[in-house]
């Protein structure tokens, strides 16, 4: 019984934790969505620079995914909009402290703008659909918008950027091996660890 009954009020805590959310002022909402976008340029600083690429691994991903759950339906979204946008104003928080808008038009840009996408796809679903709030269910779909919304424009402006900044005509598989295939095995421990956290700290009703 009292094992049913600690289950019963961690449910109410989830529950009322995100009517919370749901209630805030538009002026509070925005400082929780400016948490979120200082807590991605905190990840950005846990940096492993890689030799043969322009592109660093980062613990940035985590928190972004984390920011469309918590922040739910367009806040995910602004969240890293205001990731975005305060960095390219010059706060060094994209990185290895870096920032402006030199960094947005570089070889990371595409993945930075990719967060965005992301935050806002996780937010919507994550608040839409009950069923999405379980471990597998957001693991699938975490693993799509890293693939399709993060990695794709990420490759896309890294491919861009390769052509007509740095002069190189670069191969597909060099591309991939620049952009992607490094990065795979550090994605799914994000994602395993976002998903987890999702099916723990989310209501589900």
């Amino acid at each position: 019984m009292e094992m049913t009954a600690l289950v019963q009020k961690y449910d109410r805590l989830r529950t009322d934790a995100f009517a919370w959310r749901d209630s805030l002022a538009f002026t509070k909402r925005l400082a929780l969505a400016l948490g979120f976008a200082t807590l991605t340029g905190l990840m950005a600083q846990i940096r492993f620079p890689l030799p043969f690429t322009p592109v660093p691994v980062t613990g940035q991903t985590l928190a972004v995914l984390l920011a469309g759950v918590f922040m739910g339906r367009h806040w995910g979204g602004i969240s890293m909009a205001l990731y975005a946008i305060i960095g390219a104003a010059g706060v060094p928080w994209f990185a290895g402290f870096s920032g402006g808008t030199a960094i947005l038009a570089g070889p990371t840009g595409g993945y930075i703008f990719g967060f965005i996408l992301t935050a806002l796809f996780l937010g919507h679903v994550t608040d839409r659909y009950i069923q999405s709030r379980n471990f597998w269910p957001m693991a699938l779909l975490m693993s799509f918008a890293t693939l399709f919304l993060i990695f794709l424009p990420g490759l896309l402006q890294l491919a861009v950027w390769a052509k007509y900044v740095q002069g190189d005509a670069v191969s597909f598989s060099a591309i991939m091996m620049m952009g992607f295939v490094p990065f795979v095995p550090g994605a799914i421990v994000k994602i395993a660890l976002a998903a987890g956290i999702t099916k723990t700290v989310t209501p589900k009703k």
